[in-house]
């Protein structure tokens, strides 16, 4: 078949991409080689348009052992144990088939972790879903909850945390967001940097298909109308199959034989061969009739681009083939040498003993497009004034239910507790507090983790939202006794190529380095996931933050529950009572507009650690950081979780119980102090300068105030906790 430009097209690449591969080559590439350039060079593999403003991410740490490159981030933990972690997209996919798509995100992003050396020990998710009435939602729920516990329960790594939110801006685009947690030892970690001259190249795991054919493509395109023609490009997982290929990995890895490692994900072999080789600055030779296939009269074509799952790439020490192969046979699953490195630095494909592909490999790595996409500045809305007249017909206890039963806000046990949270074993804090929390096995330490998005205050304001979205994390983590060290990111945007999309994107990525920077809180790995767009309307930009902590002796782990009457309850942190962009804001008064809440850095820094600082004096009984919802439903949320009361003082600070009780300013805290720890724990937080007010003590029965609010702990409970089953039954 001759390559013409509309096939370039079809392929995804653009006129001038396909004018540019023709001048690099001095020819019209084969239509082999024209699959090369498709997956190499478009927007999920290549990062085209993102590459230019991800080198401003603030990756540096003391802790940090691999930054962004590799197939996941690196910190160190002590002992010579390193946490290996990463979040990825698989949200096209998902949308077009939830189950499957789910799962093998799920299956992708574990591999990433186990290539590195590391057995995975938790796995994390940020899912995202149009709005609750439209009427696909309910079913791309179920279906992405069953991907995400079928393989994640199947494989027996414990989902620990996550989060789910609703959005009509994810009718058309839904986010399925996965990461993973491996531990490691840090003398024993593997990269994907191949090396030496004729090194023979090994094909692991399962056999290739034709599933996922153009998946990388398809991640890196708008949906149309046409969508259902393009299920055929999701790949289908087997988590039985990769729990054989993690075990017969790591046992490979016990020795010194690989060189090299790389997981098969988007583009296949096609991405893992030519990234090895780059990486390494050496050329790759391949004969692909050694390739193991499952289905017949398979092409170069199909054969370098499927995306079926459960499969890596090796290069080995020469001479160890035997032994290497004896392990992957022991384990039932293929293993084939198709290769081997040479020092053409081209990539060299042979089938039926012809060459059906030659291209220099830094053409199609290192020379993919760099786009510098034209982008607006967001400005600042207006700030909005609420006067006494918008609160006079309102009702505290209602407005509390309302905002607590939101889809949003609500408990979301329905999908968690279709998640094993507690295979392997140590598993210290489930789902539904403010992180997980895994004790590193045989040990007293024990490592937290969450995942935080913001794309109400990312739309509102690009800048700040990032920033938001770091310091809520970093709160997380802290809230759980652990200190924070590392994040990875998942960035999830609409069409770069619109210059709104790209400005949300460009700016949020500065909110996040300058918050991470400010916290030393760096990005160690990360995904980008564009064109999250259906017929011309995109998602709200969506950046997903995943946070890494330590806990040095899990026996000093914290837990939002309020634990004993008569303990007094402090609010950390200034409240201003800011309500532009609050759920209160949205649900009660139907206001849209105005600023997301500021972010002070220096307050979140200082508030942070001086919190930090009175839970590692052991003065603290329970802890919750405030968000979404303000400083009622933090309360609430700590009163139905510990099954006690509380009863608030008379507040003094604000001329509105509304704007106090549901205002979302940033860098607050809820603590619970035993009665003879309140003088020491005061003396701290003044040494620090740190704002904080007595709001109350923990009862026993109701949560009440004044004479506005009384509702029983069952009350609140049920209103909090039957949203979600009542929708997915209904």
């Amino acid at each position: 078949m001759e390559v013409t430009e509309k096939i370039a097209v079809d392929h995804g690449l653009k006129k001038e991409e396909f004018a540019k591969i023709c001048e690099l080559l001095k020819r019209i590439p084969n239509i082999t080689e024209l699959a090369l350039f498709s997956a190499m060079w478009n927007e999920h593999c290549s990062y085209k348009s993102s590459r230019k403003h991800l080198k401003n991410l603030h990756t540096k740490g003391k802790k940090v052992i691999q930054g962004p490159g590799e197939n996941a981030g690196i910190i160190d933990i002590g002992d010579d144990d390193a946490i290996v972690f990463k979040i990825e997209s698989h949200n096209h996919p998902s949308f077009i088939e939830p189950y499957q798509g789910a799962a093998t995100g799920v299956g992708g992003i574990m591999r990433d972790v186990f290539t590195m050396g590391a057995r995975p020990i938790a796995n994390l998710n940020s899912i995202h879903f149009g709005s609750p009435q439209n009427k696909k939602t309910k079913n791309l729920l179920r279906g992405v909850v069953k991907g995400i516990g079928g393989y994640g329960n199947c494989i027996g790594v414990p989902t620990i945390a996550g989060q789910t939110c609703f959005d009509e801006s994810y009718n058309g685009n839904i986010l399925v967001n996965a990461m993973t947690l491996g531990l490691v030892n840090k003398n024993k970690i593997f990269y994907s940097k191949a090396a030496g001259i004729n090194k023979p190249v090994i094909y692991v795991g399962s056999k290739t298909g034709r599933d996922g054919i153009h998946g990388a493509s398809m991640a890196s395109a708008i949906f149309d109308e046409k969508i259902e023609e393009k299920k055929p490009t999701v790949q289908v997982g087997d988590p039985f199959t990769e729990k054989l290929l993690l075990e017969a990995c790591l046992e490979l890895m016990a020795d010194n034989s690989i060189i090299a490692i790389q997981d098969m994900g988007a583009a296949g072999l096609t991405s893992s061969s030519i990234e090895m080789a780059s990486k390494g600055k050496l050329g790759i030779e391949i004969n692909l009739n050694k390739v193991p296939c499952r289905e017949e009269k398979m092409t170069p074509y199909e054969i370098m681009l499927s995306e079926s799952q459960e499969r890596m790439l090796i290069v080995l020490e020469k001479g160890m083939e035997d032994k290497a192969k004896k392990i992957f046979d022991k384990w039932n699953l293929d293993f084939a040498v198709i290769g081997k490195t040479t020092n053409s630095k081209k990539i060299e494909l042979y089938f039926d003993k012809i060459k059906v592909a030659d291209v220099p490999i830094n053409l199609l790595a290192e020379n993919a497009p760099m786009y510098d996409r034209k982008w607006k500045k967001n400005k600042l809305p207006q700030k909005i004034k609420f006067k006494k007249e918008d609160f006079k017909s309102l009702n505290l206890s209602d407005c509390l239910k309302k905002i607590i039963s939101n889809p949003n806000i609500s408990n979301k046990q329905w999908i968690w507790n279709q998640y094993d949270h507690t295979v392997m074993g140590d598993t210290i804090q489930k789902p539904g507090g403010d992180a997980g929390v895994v004790r590193v096995h045989g040990t007293n330490k024990a490592v937290a983790a969450c995942v935080d998005s913001s794309a109400l205050y990312c739309y509102a304001h690009p800048l700040t939202g990032g920033k938001q979205v770091v310091c809520e994390s970093w709160r997380n983590l802290i809230s759980v006794g652990s200190e924070p060290i590392a994040i990875t990111n998942c960035l999830n945007f609409g069409n770069p190529e619109k210059e709104k999309n790209m400005g949300e994107f460009v700016e949020c990525v500065q909110g996040i380095s300058d918050a991470s920077k400010y916290l030393n809180f760096p990005v160690v790995s990360g995904n980008v996931s564009f064109y999250n767009e259906t017929k011309d309307k995109g998602i709200k930009p969506t950046p997903s933050i995943g946070g890494v902590g330590l806990i040095k002796d899990y026996k000093n782990m914290i837990t939002m529950d309020f634990k004993n009457p008569d303990n007094i309850i402090l609010v950390i942190g200034k409240t201003e009572g800011h309500l532009p962009q609050s759920i209160f804001a949205r649900e009660i008064l139907s206001e849209k507009k105005g600023p997301p809440p500021e972010i002070n850095l220096f307050n979140e820094k200082n508030n942070g650690e001086s919190v930090a600082k009175i839970i590692k004096e052991k003065l603290v009984e329970a802890c919750h950081d405030v968000s979404l919802g303000g400083i009622l439903v933090a309360i609430a949320k700590m009163c139905i979780k510990g099954q006690k009361g509380a009863k608030l003082n008379n507040i003094k600070s604000l001329t509105s119980k509304y704007e106090y009780f549901f205002g979302e300013d940033q860098g607050r805290y809820i603590i619970e102090v035993k009665k003879e720890n309140l003088k020491k724990v005061n003396e701290l937080l003044k040494e620090n300068s740190v704002h904080f007010e007595e709001i109350g003590k923990v009862t026993t029965d109701n949560l009440s105030y004044n004479n506005v609010l009384k509702i029983s702990i069952e009350d609140l409970n049920k209103t909090y906790t039957n949203w979600l089953s009542n929708y997915m039954v209904n």
